[in-house]
């Protein structure tokens, strides 16, 4: 294999892989927006649930609630 065919084949295997690494970065990009998103909706949730509980008949939250089985 003579250093033109090799300098070519590096070329293109730092191709593939700065393509590869680009496509990663996008994929990262967007999941982190929607893990965003999952905490603020979390957040929104938790927030409706206590106000809710504690809408009810006064009782304890259910989050502050011993389970059954203690």
């Amino acid at each position: 294999m003579s250093d033109t065919d090799r300098i070519t084949s590096l070329e293109e295997q730092i191709s593939y892989l700065t393509r590869t690494v680009d496509e990663l970065s996008d994929v990262i990009a967007r999941q982190e927006n929607d893990i965003d998103k999952i905490h603020r909706r979390l957040g929104m949730l938790m927030e409706a649930e206590v106000s809710r509980q504690s809408d009810g008949e006064g009782s304890i939250a259910l989050a502050d609630q011993r389970p059954p089985h203690w």
